[in-house]
C-alpha cells in the first residue's frame, strides 16, 4: 500500500481496498503498520502526537463500518492516544459484525536512524494473546516484533493459528546498494522461521515507496514485498 500526506485519503483508499479486497474472497483483510499517514517516526516533532486517537476514534469507527458493510475481518493500526502523555502503537482486530474483537499494542520500540518510534510510543502492556474468529485463533503483533522470536512463540502458545505483522520498513536509500538485498532476505527469513518453528501461518504486510518527512532528509525506501508464509 503506497501512502500520501493526506490521512483522510489514506484511509478511504484503505476503506475502497477492502471493499475491493471482499469482493475477491477475501475473509481476513491486514492493513500496513501506521497505514493512515506517512511513516512520521523519521523524524521527532512535538506536533505529530496530533494526529494521535482513541480506540473509539475515526479510524475505528471508519474501518468497523467497511468491515461489517463487506462481512469481512480486519486487523487495522492506529497510532493510539490511551491518555494525556502516553501512546501506542496499536493494532485493533475488529471482526464482521463491525465489533471490535481485540487490542494488541507493539512490545518492542526501535530507536534507529529514521526509526525514531521511542519518542512517540510507550511499550504495550496487553501481553502476547490470540482472538477466536471464524477463522480460528489469529494473533498479531507489529514490525519491529518480527525480528523476536519470542513474541511469535509466546502468541502461538495462546493457540493463535495465523499471525499477522502490520509492518513499516524499508531501506535507506544510500544503504540500498550495498546492503539491501540482504537486509529483505533477512525480513524474509526471520518470519518465516516464525511460522516453521511454531507451525503456524505468519502474514506480513508492508507499505511501499519511497516517504521523505522533508526535503533534507533521504526519506526510507519502502520495500513491500507483503507475503504469507
Amino acid at each position: 500500500m503506497r501512502l500520501g500526506k493526506d490521512a483522510d485519503k489514506n484511509l478511504n483508499k484503505a476503506l475502497e481496498m477492502i471493499g475491493d479486497a471482499s469482493k475477491k474472497g477475501a475473509g481476513i483483510i491486514c492493513l500496513p503498520e501506521l497505514f493512515k499517514t506517512e511513516y512520521f517516526c523519521q523524524s521527532e516533532e512535538v506536533k505529530t502526537f496530533e494526529l494521535a486517537e482513541s480506540l473509539n476514534g475515526k479510524t475505528v469507527k471508519e474501518i468497523s463500518r467497511s468491515a461489517k458493510e463487506n462481512n469481512v475481518l480486519v486487523v487495522t493500526s492506529i497510532f493510539e492516544k490511551r491518555n494525556e502523555g502516553v501512546y501506542h502503537n496499536t493494532n485493533v482486530i475488529i471482526d464482521e459484525k463491525g465489533n471490535t474483537i481485540g487490542t494488541y499494542r507493539k512490545m518492542h520500540i526501535p530507536d534507529d536512524p529514521s526509526y525514531y518510534e521511542k519518542y512517540y510510543f510507550t511499550p504495550g502492556d496487553l501481553g502476547f494473546q490470540s482472538f477466536k474468529t471464524k477463522y480460528g485463533k489469529i494473533g498479531t503483533l507489529v514490525c519491529w516484533d518480527q525480528w523476536f522470536p519470542e513474541g511469535a512463540r509466546l502468541t502461538a502458545l495462546q493457540g493463535a493459528n495465523i499471525l499477522f505483522y502490520p509492518t513499516a520498513i524499508g531501506w535507506h536509500p544510500k544503504e540500498k546498494e550495498r546492503y539491501g538485498k540482504a537486509q529483505l532476505d533477512s525480513w524474509i527469513t526471520i518470519q518465516r522461521s516464525h511460522a516453521i518453528a511454531n507451525g503456524v501461518y505468519v502474514a506480513a504486510v508492508n507499505r511501499v515507496g519511497l516517504e521523505k518527512r522533508n526535503e533534507k532528509s533521504d526519506g526510507i525506501q519502502f520495500w513491500g514485498n507483503s507475503f504469507i508464509s
